[in-house]
């Protein structure tokens, strides 16, 4: 005892790290002295660990700024070399409850990743839509890559049918080819059949050729046909022309005698207009018989209407064009559509019982899906047993030919469950089946669509 209160009132000094006392005398042997200085360097060397892995984190963070809402994509029917951009900003609180797009961006405002929530509006054309949940784009050197998904996550194609595109950059910063790839990351062309698109600069214009994997060169679409095409640009990176070029890069018309389509958008960011010129510059009529048209917007960028018209701005056609805004909800059924409901549907009935082909021709749709509850008896389990319309106009001639199928006077019931326009679901009760029918109307006449029915007697099936 005496000895180590010696050591205790005599050597000890005490060496403070942070709220660390570590006691070191001369009584403690050197190598211990040594294991404790590297434990203090383990604990500093990790100490700047943390503190690399949380500045690394905080720049990542930062390469990733915050989202950007829009109610719609800018449309383009040009080409793949115009810019991705949306139109109609809203913010976040907003998109919780309405149709849009979320764009990601880097620190230095590339996209990064475009996630499409946008609801039934979206314009289809491969170059004007996504036709995917999500783009992840990343940027190695000297490229941008895009690739597409489902909403589990899922590689699949976009609108042009393709799995992945590359675009390739020059040391200006300036998009010179853009190539598509499968599943396996081979070259493929798309639904255009196309599989690589050069760019290069000519004056004003961005001239444009297409390839197949053949090398050979592809029209601008299958069914619009410019060859080598020069696309002019306004100060804000849009189309404004798209120009049918000969090898001299001279404008020429196509086969059709257009030589130019042109756009006009609004401030808004809206397609607004789009004409169709000869070599010259001057209206002409299209392959689709009109010279130009004019789309016409609501308040939030859903295109409501179209007119188009001829070389002398003479209107040809208008037409509205429906939106998630601006659905007409059908009105209440006519007396005329629910009698003639309860006639196809019991038409069906009375096929059978009067043995009447015709009048079963009549009531069921060519594409009629008739099933009922049957019996496997090799494998021992009930199936779902289907029957055509052949075979039921086979059975309106003979099922019934004892008259031993019926009662003297059959009791048939029909009830309407419900009628939207034009489709219907109904009830039928007879003194054999219960059995559910869905019809449809197709150029002003009813028939059986769908039918789904069971024996009225519950002991015909095994108890459950």
């Amino acid at each position: 005892m005496e000895h180590k209160q010696n050591i205790t009132a005599n050597t000890i000094h005490d060496i403070e790290i942070g709220d660390i006392e570590i006691p070191m005398g001369d009584h403690y042997k050197t190598d211990t002295l040594a294991n404790l200085l590297n434990y203090f360097n383990l604990i500093m060397k990790t100490l700047k660990l943390l503190i690399v892995l949380l500045i690394s984190s905080s720049s990542f963070a930062q390469n990733i700024s915050n989202p950007e809402f829009f109610r719609h994509l800018r449309y383009n029917h040009v080409s793949p070399y115009i810019d991705l951009a949306g139109t109609y900003p809203i913010d976040s609180e907003l998109a919780e409850s309405t149709s849009h797009y979320i764009f990601k961006y880097d620190t230095v405002n590339r996209i990064i990743e475009i996630i499409n929530n946008h609801y039934h509006t979206e314009r289809q054309h491969p170059l004007a839509s996504l036709g995917v949940y999500k783009v992840l784009i990343r940027y190695p050197q000297g490229q941008e890559i895009r690739t597409f998904f489902d909403k589990n996550r899922k590689p699949i194609t976009n609108d042009r049918d393709v799995y992945k595109e590359v675009y390739t950059y020059n040391d200006k910063g300036f998009k010179t080819k853009l190539q598509f790839f499968d599943a396996e990351n081979k070259p493929m062309e798309s639904n255009w059949e196309i599989a690589k698109y050069q760019w290069n600069k000519h004056k004003k214009l961005i001239i444009e050729k297409r390839f197949n994997l053949n090398n050979e060169a592809i029209s601008l679409s299958p069914y619009f046909k410019f060859g080598t095409t020069g696309i002019l640009l306004d100060n804000n990176g849009v189309a404004k022309a798209h120009y049918n070029l000969d090898e001299n890069l001279k404008v020429i018309e196509n086969d059709k005698g257009t030589a130019s389509y042109q756009d006009i958008f609004d401030i808004n960011g809206n397609h607004s207009t789009y004409s169709y010129h000869n070599a010259k510059d001057e209206l002409v009529m299209n392959q689709w018989g009109f010279a130009y048209g004019e789309k016409k917007y609501d308040t939030i960028g859903n295109q409501i209407g179209l007119e188009q018209f001829d070389t002398n701005k003479k209107r040809i056609r208008k037409r509205e064009v429906p939106s998630n805004t601006t659905i007409a909800i059908a009105s209440k059924a006519t007396k005329t559509d629910s009698t003639e409901i309860k006639r196809i549907s019991l038409g069906y009935l009375i096929a059978l019982q009067d043995l009447n082909p015709n009048l079963m021709t009549e009531v069921m749709n060519d594409s009629l899906n008739k099933i009922t509850i049957g019996w496997d008896r090799n494998t021992k389990k009930e199936f779902a047993q289907a029957t055509s319309k052949e075979q039921m106009i086979k059975f309106a001639t003979s099922w019934n030919k004892s008259n031993t199928k019926f009662p003297l006077k059959p009791n048939n019931q029909v009830i309407i469950l419900d009628i939207y326009n034009r489709i219907s679901t109904v009830k039928l009760v007879s003194d054999n089946w219960i059995e559910y029918l869905q019809l449809i109307k197709l150029d002003g006449s009813w028939s059986v669509i769908n039918l789904i029915w069971q024996h009225k007697d519950i002991s015909k099936y095994p108890k459950e």
